[in-house]
């Protein structure tokens, strides 16, 4: 049986890997959240892993406040990055795979086609910046590893754009969203899929791998899809504009190219706005 630590048990894509554990009776999967592992703390995780033996670690937690590292940069950088080398280490020790989410942030959208892995990276803000020095970690300390790179998460779970268009939308809110910014949406539930396929198929393929849906879309197109596939669009003040202030700066383009990890790991691709309708008919029932 196949052993599994996942990290960040409590995020949006912990939760989403708990949904489809099921599919995998092989699987034996320990979920943990901060108040079980808190893997900012070195000594907490060597003793965790001198404890327990996994054939994967899956790290799914995460510091995500895009707008909030800019002035908690120590706090992004503690978990992103620090956080990231210590399991890191425990994993090679161990002799671990590490299975890590990184973003499509860490570059600076400057490009006019979709980014490659092998592309320059340049973060333009401090969460980019602190998943970037995550995956170096991981490149300079483990042979085994998985890191994929992915955009615009979003689930039936947590904080994150779906569900606050969908909470706005029902309050009556007048909605003004940005056009400003190019990307391809991702639903967390298929990139949970996708991580327990490359597990199953005792891939060894190791690198670093972009993934998201199919597509791309600016944050407007995304949140009138939201409202289209939920019946919510006729009666919603939806508004475009091309400038939104934020306090942290964004990648204006971040489409990422998904051809490696199709060729490598035989992965088929829904289309962001497929995956959409797919988790709002779940709302729906």
């Amino acid at each position: 049986m196949t052993k599994i630590l996942v990290t960040g048990a409590n995020g949006q894509l912990g939760r989403c890997i708990k949904d489809v554990v099921s599919d995998y009776p092989k699987f034996n999967v320990v979920f943990t959240s901060r108040t079980d592992l808190d893997i900012e703390n070195q000594e907490e995780i060597s003793d965790f892993f001198r404890n327990h033996t996994f054939d994967y670690c899956i790290n799914a937690a995460a510091y995500t406040n895009v707008e909030k590292a800019e002035s908690e940069p120590e706090a992004a950088l503690k978990a992103n990055a620090i956080a990231v080398k210590y399991l890191s280490e425990a994993c090679r020790d161990s002799g671990t795979t590490l299975i890590h989410i990184s973003t499509d942030y860490v570059f600076d959208g400057k490009l006019n086609r979709p980014y490659i892995e092998t592309d320059a990276t340049n973060p333009i803000n401090v969460y980019g910046a602190s998943k970037l020095k995550g995956e170096q970690y991981i490149e300079d300390i483990c042979s085994k590893y998985f890191i994929f790179r992915t955009s615009w998460l979003y689930s039936q779970y947590g904080h994150n754009f779906l569900n606050t268009i969908l909470k706005y939308a029902k309050e009556g809110k007048p909605l003004t969203i940005t056009t400003e910014q190019v990307g391809a949406p991702t639903n967390a539930n298929d990139l949970a899929k996708v991580i327990m396929e490359v597990i199953q198929s005792n891939s060894e393929a190791y690198g670093l791998y972009h993934f998201s849906n199919e597509g791309e879309a600016t944050w407007y197109d995304f949140a009138e899809a939201i409202l289209k596939y939920s019946d919510q669009l006729e009666k919603t003040n939806l508004a475009k504009t091309d400038h939104y202030r934020t306090f942290a700066a964004r990648p204006r383009y971040s489409v990422l190219d998904k051809s490696n990890i199709s060729k490598k790991i035989n992965l088929s691709l829904d289309s962001w706005q497929e995956s959409l309708k797919e988790i709002i008919n779940r709302y729906k029932k």
